[in-house]
């Protein structure tokens, strides 16, 4: 249905502008604490209340925003480009075919958590939660080329005996002029579409890292962390407005579920 879709681009927009813009209306800082009101109530003062710690929760969920839903697009970006740089070879001929098909297996059976507990061990007490931040989201994509790269080899490989790829050899063109105005012509669509993918797994990572306390470190606030007071029963029956990043959460999966699952031309 394309009033579902339209509905979803609409709320994904929303909470990008939110995303990009929320902090700078947010009524305070991520950090400020209020001790003379630690897990406050919601009210005028505090749209969702405080925290353990006296921290407005609202403000929080504008910055937590923020750095899920801009930078798991940035990572996805990252491992599509790694992808595109690395399938050409695993695409090609001779041995650098067989080394890098294997080097590609080996990357998708790796499991990349003990990368995440290695980073955050190496990571000095000091650093600042910014660097912490860049550096969770880089090694994320730059983890996730594999199975992109094995997806646009198997496209590459198919091409290799196209009707238009011949034509073009056969007109003279160049290899480097085919690959870059020609062949992205038809990997273009792919590349799209594993971006689609990339991004609402790259969200959903974060959260789960940060559940796990090997996300966004404190005071930082993402969603990965900001769910992780879930893990309290007591405490979210107590406030149980603290699962509005939970509902967001769920908001933005279903949004980009819907329109992950429509036709590329639907969206374009």
């Amino acid at each position: 249905m394309i009033w579902v879709r339209r509905a979803a681009i609409v709320i994904l927009i929303l909470v990008a502008l939110g995303a990009l813009f929320g902090p700078a209306f947010a009524p305070y800082s991520y950090g400020e604490q209020f001790r003379d009101a630690p897990s406050a109530l919601p009210g005028g003062r505090f749209l969702l209340g405080t925290d353990q710690i006296g921290r407005d929760y609202f403000s929080r969920l504008l910055y937590a925003t923020r750095i899920s839903i801009v930078l798991a697009p940035a990572a996805a970006a990252v491992s599509i480009v790694l992808a595109l740089l690395i399938a050409p070879l695993g695409a090609g001929r001779g041995l650098l075919r067989p080394a890098v098909s294997v080097f590609t297996t080996i990357c998708l059976a790796l499991p990349w958590i003990f990368l995440f507990i290695i980073l955050r061990a190496e990571l000095p007490l000091n650093t600042s939660p910014v660097l912490s931040v860049l550096a969770t989201f880089a090694l994320m994509g730059v983890a996730g080329w594999a199975w992109p790269a094995r997806v646009f080899a198997a496209e590459i490989g198919r091409m290799e005996n196209s009707g238009w790829l011949l034509h073009a050899r056969a007109c003279g063109i160049p290899a480097k002029r085919i690959a870059i105005v020609h062949a992205w012509q038809h990997l273009r669509s792919v590349a799209l579409a594993q971006f689609r993918v990339l991004v609402p797994a790259y969200i959903l990572a974060e959260a789960s890292l940060g559940l796990l306390g090997l996300g966004v470190p404190e005071p930082l606030p993402s969603w990965g962390n900001l769910l992780g007071d879930l893990r309290h029963p007591d405490l979210v029956r107590a406030n149980p407005w603290i699962m509005a990043p939970l509902v967001l959460l769920i908001l933005v999966m279903i949004c980009l579920e819907t329109l992950g699952s429509a036709p590329m031309g639907e969206i374009e």
